[in-house]
């Protein structure tokens, strides 16, 4: 069976700025990567946009008027200090979330057991009621509550590998037995959370990294702590943040992994979807901010997804 591939050209035009490092090129050379002969077979399907009920599952619904109301005519305004919208940005942020929850759909239905979700703006960080990091809507949060509703899927397995924290999607599960979140992200570092210790019902696995780790430290906390966690939750369905800041020449962290680790991983965890009676895959892109080895890891990571 085929992986797809959900992105739309709206995500495009989500424009944050002339030096904003979550530009509309970060996507482009996604595309471009993803568009040669090596990803021939991935069945490129449209992001449609995410309902107001798809949203309202994690985000308050007070919040999501407010960001849809605010999206200006023309120039750019600031929701938080890092997260900007100009007159595009609520049809991407739409577009966004709603491919994360059609890729859903595509999995449950057995259209395909894997989907790589090709969008901008990213989504980990949006709280329930604010935007933060450059995320407005949390695409896989959104994700993970419409395969809970519509599917009544028991077992959501999150996996972020993005050099962040998730904060926004830990928040909004860390009270739900039937949701797994775990991750790996640089401590100390942006949004400032993420440490071993924030448990609250032990469904959350926190994998700090320190600055300068790589590929060993990696491998190692994810053999250890992460892919044991993921592989003894037997999940149902397995959600991906993909961020890919933590490769060595990112600007905006100080990890020094490189593509083979993303597809390391992402084997590793392709491998326990398999053993967890086939549950299906959905991936979406969060971080990233080196044009060059950006496309470069995302495609290390959609080749072992394929």
């Amino acid at each position: 069976m085929t992986t797809f591939l959900y992105s739309h050209k709206a995500c495009l035009d989500h424009n944050t700025g002339p030096i904003h490092p979550e530009q509309p090129e970060r996507l482009n050379r996604v595309l471009d990567v993803l568009s040669g002969a090596s990803f021939s077979t991935l069945i490129h399907r449209e992001a449609p946009r995410a309902t107001l009920d798809q949203l309202s599952r994690v985000h308050d619904r007070i919040y999501i008027e407010q960001v849809l109301s605010s999206i200006p005519l023309s120039g750019i305004i600031n929701l938080d200090p890092d997260t900007t919208i100009s007159p595009g940005s609520g049809e991407a942020a739409l577009r966004a979330a709603g491919a994360a929850s059609s890729a859903v759909d595509a999995v449950m239905q057995e259209r395909t057991k894997r989907a790589f979700c090709a969008v901008r703006p990213p989504g980990h960080h949006a709280e329930p009621n604010k935007a933060m990091g450059f995320c407005i809507f949390n695409n896989i949060a959104v994700a993970a509550a419409h395969a809970r509703t519509k599917y009544g899927v028991e077992k959501v397995a999150i996996v972020d590998f993005d050099v962040h924290h998730g904060n926004g999607t830990q928040n909004m599960f860390s009270n739900e037995v039937g949701v797994l979140v775990t991750g790996s992200q640089q401590i100390p570092l942006f949004p400032g959370t993420g440490s071993s210790n924030e448990k609250s019902i032990c469904n959350v696995v926190n994998m700090p990294l320190g600055p300068d780790s790589g590929s060993e430290e990696f491998q190692r906390q994810w053999k250890e702590q992460g892919l044991p966690r993921l592989a003894a939750f037997e999940p149902d369905l397995i959600l991906i943040s993909a961020g890919f800041d933590g490769h060595r020449d990112d600007p905006l962290a100080q990890l020094n992994l490189l593509s083979a680790d993303f597809a390391w991983l992402t084997n590793e965890v392709v491998k326990i979807s398999e053993q967890s009676a086939n549950c299906g895959i959905v991936s979406t892109l969060e971080g990233g901010y080196n044009l060059t080895a950006l496309p470069e890891a995302c495609a290390a990571h959609v080749s072992a997804l394929m």
